[in-house]
């Protein structure tokens, strides 16, 4: 079973970090009571990467490490500068399964194996408050790294300081005013990792066939750098996904409807004979991921319906069935997410997708002005979305108009990822256009999401019914969602009218 623990620290060097007797004096620094010593830790710790640093690549460290209080197999995945989420496994021969699956989408099938050795001593000090609190643990550590299957060797010492579990990130300014009078600087390097990769030769190269991204062009160069940044969205969301945080789902599920969308609006830039196999895996990609996200958008959707309902047409135990039907459906949807990602498929999908962008099928529109190609295969989008809303709001209501909205949705989806992609080409016209289906799709999402809400009415009601339970309650709510349904199908024709002139703007 693996831990997580969010890290925030700082590393420092200078003249000051040559030993515990260099350190500042730390007990003014505001809110520090005392400066208690724990005394110095022998730390021995192993880091595993690829042959060609894939993890090192993206800032993410994988270690094996003995001594200390947290000794054992390491995780350490970005979040944000001087941020990480440190994931902690116990200690084992080989690396474990819990943490290899986060890196799965850096990796693919490369084998993990032992890059460098980092031998430290750390001196820590505790840094707390008045009344005995923990503020934060600043550390002398005198470093010895050695590159393994090589000749490369570096020594160091540097200070570094973590902020206490929920400790206020401000604190840390505070501490390093002092370091700072003290002659200690911000270290250069984010990671004792990097810096023994940089001082023992072995940085990290980027992956190949992976040219440095350049300033976009022509109309091709425009529609990749789209592409390219989805893709990443795809490999960067993949651990947070498995770790089942917010909104992550919901990421990965967009970046994979806007690489979709993309390759079909723009299949005058980009062979389609290659990208529409890639459409279909994207599109199975999104089905798996749909599940999960559908199932949270429905209950917390009937969660707040809830609220919203008078006790008087409260009727049975209502919230306990809801809670039920989510837990099992959220369950199973993560069991069959979770087989997805593992799967040869979607390696198999993440292989395209490098492929894609690093030698694009490019077809002979790839190479006209940004402009006049992006330009048109927008207002295409544009003119098959008029023609599906007409078809839509022409249908009596019922299940045909219902289905024809959710198209209609779908393409105004398409055409907003497809003015993103123009903006930084087109400036304000592909701005506007994408504001304005923005906010379209948020009315036919609405729609959507009440008929999706009345299904699993339907489901809970059944359900209640088979328990013995009242379902009044819930025949209330899909009255509810009908009415509410009806008034987005009302407001639709000016809403698109508005759209319509926000896209010409």
């Amino acid at each position: 079973m693996a831990d997580t623990k969010r890290e925030i620290e700082r590393k420092y060097e200078g003249p000051a970090a040559g030993g515990g007797a260099g350190l500042p004096d730390l007990t003014d620094v505001p809110g520090v009571g005392s400066v208690i010593g724990k005394g110095v830790d022998e730390l021995d710790a192993t880091y595993y990467d690829t042959a060609d640093q894939l993890l090192a690549a993206a800032a993410i460290t994988l270690r094996h490490r003995t001594g200390g209080h947290d000794e054992g197999w390491h995780l350490k995945l970005p979040v944000a500068d001087g941020v990480r989420d440190e994931i902690h496994a116990p200690l084992s021969d080989t690396v474990p399964a819990a943490l290899t699956s986060l890196v799965r989408s850096r990796v693919r099938d490369a084998a993990l194996v032992p890059l460098v050795r980092l031998r430290s001593s750390r001196d820590v000090r505790h840094l707390v408050d008045d009344s005995g609190g923990l503020l934060a643990e600043v550390s002398v550590d005198r470093v010895r790294a050695e590159r393994l299957g090589g000749k490369g060797a570096a020594q160091w010492t540097e200070i570094e300081v973590e902020l206490a579990d929920g400790g206020d990130p401000a604190f840390l300014d505070k501490v390093e005013k002092k370091l700072r009078k003290a002659g200690l600087h911000r270290s250069a390097s984010p990671s004792k990792l990097a810096r023994a990769l940089a001082e023992t030769g072995a940085v990290a190269a980027r992956p190949a066939g992976e040219p440095p991204a350049a300033k976009p062009v022509t109309a091709g160069d425009h529609v990749l750098a789209y592409a390219r940044e989805q893709r990443d969205a795809l490999v960067e969301l993949d651990p947070a996904v498995r770790r089942d945080l917010p909104d992550a789902v919901h990421g990965m599920r967009i970046a994979t409807r806007r690489l979709r969308n993309t390759l079909r609006s723009f299949d005058n830039v980009l062979d389609r004979t290659v990208t529409d196999p890639i459409r279909t895996e994207l599109k199975w990609l999104a089905g798996e991921l749909a599940g999960d996200r559908d199932q949270e958008v429905i209950t917390k959707r009937l969660a707040a319906a809830l609220d919203d309902l008078p006790r008087t047409l409260r009727s049975g135990p209502v919230r306990k069935r809801l809670r039920t039907w989510s837990r099992e459906r959220h369950s199973g949807s993560r069991q069959r997410l979770t087989e997805a990602l593992d799967s040869r498929r979607h390696l198999y999908l993440l292989a395209a997708l490098d492929a894609l962008v690093s030698d694009p099928p490019l077809r002979k529109a790839a190479g006209g002005k940004p402009g006049k190609v992006l330009g048109a295969a927008v207002r295409k989008d544009l003119d098959r979305l008029s023609r599906l809303v007409a078809r839509a709001t022409g249908l009596p209501p019922g299940r045909d108009r219902d289905l024809a909205l959710h198209e209609a949705r779908k393409k105004a989806k398409r055409t907003r990822y497809a003015a993103e992609a123009a903006a930084p080409a087109l400036g304000k016209r592909a701005e506007a256009t994408t504001r304005a289906m923005k906010s379209l799709t948020k009315l036919l999402g609405d729609h959507q999401d009440s008929v999706m809400s009345r299904d699993a009415l339907r489901d809970l009601a059944e359900q209640a019914q088979a328990a013995g339970e009242s379902s009044f309650t819930f025949g209330v709510l899909y009255g509810r969602e009908e009415r509410r349904a009806a008034a987005d199908e009302d407001a639709l024709p000016r809403a698109w009218r508005r759209a319509v002139r926000g896209a010409a703007s």
